[in-house]
């Protein structure tokens, strides 16, 4: 266990140092207070997160089996508040403000649905924890369970914030797969979100509706909702293979590439540090992220197996998400890039979710 808390907190040390050093180089320039400060707060991010990160690792991750129904009515609670009195930006409402931090409850939201979908295909008994799935029929295996994630799924969504609607629904489906539940139910699921989206088409946003046309192609609106995907895969090329070096890029430092320090981080980070920079991170999340899938492996119980999935399953289709997103390969759907992107809430939750992983490797005898 010591071995993967050293090497899970080294290169998530490492992922949150480079992005603090994206994040300054993105923003010194600009001349306002807020912005040249902003990389402080990160910082402030990542040690809290550390924080976290060392508190969870020493509570048994069992607990959250008695606590899975608590943080799925607490994680709802939060996604209901958002309406209320969360706070807009970008004309999106998904924050929570508490004094000086502002909250985003979707990102707790994934932790917490992946909690809740562990145990609910696993089964606690006097000796150990296993797969109950075996035993399901369509109802319990499959209607069940999606309806409890459609709870949520359907509040982030309204948000709007159709990305992170998007990664639980991916985790569904990737659950049933893990806890081998029958095979014609995964491919019912499948079908039933591939049908409707023709109807779906009409209750986008038109800005939503907008992103997904200019994937196809965005020279449709160069100048506007193609803008940010043309400009990302600018900064990308223009990196070479070597970069620009730090401090030295111009899409993001003259402002060219829009939001920087967030979703394009890894634009800005591939433009100062090339093809080769590109690769290194990526590496570092392979081995982060492979971690996490060995943990899954050495665990016996089917409840810590299930979480050390899930968990890396989060993280990886994140990764996917964010990088494909930023090199025009998949539509923008305001995915973080984990550790590296600008925000208290992903950090958190970030260092939360490999506290867990630590924690089921630490305690991962049987029953």
């Amino acid at each position: 266990m010591r071995n993967s808390l050293l090497v899970i907190l080294l290169i998530a040390l490492l992922i949150s140092t480079l992005s603090i050093l994206s994040i300054y180089s993105c923003t010194y320039q600009r001349n306002s207070k807020i912005w040249q400060t902003i990389y402080q707060r990160q910082m402030l991010w990542v040690i809290l997160g550390v924080a976290l990160f060392l508190i969870i690792s020493n509570i048994n991750y069992r607990r959250f089996w008695d606590w899975t129904y608590l943080l799925y009515i607490l994680a709802l609670f939060f996604l209901l508040l958002v309406f209320f009195s969360g706070s807009v930006r970008l004309g999106a409402q998904r924050w929570l403000r508490f004094g000086w931090f502002n909250f985003q409850p979707s990102e707790l939201a994934k932790i917490v649905m992946t909690i809740f979908l562990a145990r609910y295909f696993s089964r606690k008994s006097a000796e150990d924890v296993s797969l109950l799935s075996g035993k399901f029929g369509i109802f319990r295996g499959l209607v069940l369970p999606f309806f409890f994630i459609a709870i949520p799924m359907g509040l982030i969504i309204e948000q709007p914030d159709l990305g992170t609607g998007m990664i639980i629904l991916f985790l569904f489906i990737s659950m049933l797969y893990l806890t081998n539940v029958k095979l014609r139910y995964i491919i019912i699921s499948v079908v039933l979100v591939i049908l409707p989206m023709p109807f779906i088409w009409h209750l986008l946003k038109d800005y939503q509706k907008d992103r997904l046309l200019v994937f196809l192609n965005p020279n449709i609106d160069p100048l506007g909702a193609g803008y940010t995907v043309i400009q990302s895969k600018i900064a990308i090329g223009s990196g070479g293979f070597f970069g620009r070096g730090w401090l030295s890029g111009t899409q993001s430092q003259l402002r060219f590439l829009p939001e920087a320090h967030t979703d394009f981080i890894f634009a800005g980070f591939s433009e100062e540090w090339g093809l080769l920079g590109g690769i290194g991170l990526l590496f570092l999340y392979y081995l982060l992220i492979r971690q996490g899938f060995l943990i899954a492996q050495r665990t016996q119980d089917h409840f810590g197996k299930l979480m050390a999935f899930g968990i890396s399953l989060m993280l990886s289709i994140q990764v996917i998400i964010n990088v494909a997103m930023n090199m025009g390969l998949a539509p923008i759907v305001g995915i973080p890039l984990p550790l590296m992107s600008y925000g208290g809430s992903s950090v958190f939750v970030t260092f939360i979710a490999l506290g867990i992983l630590v924690n089921i490797d630490k305690t991962r005898a049987v029953f």
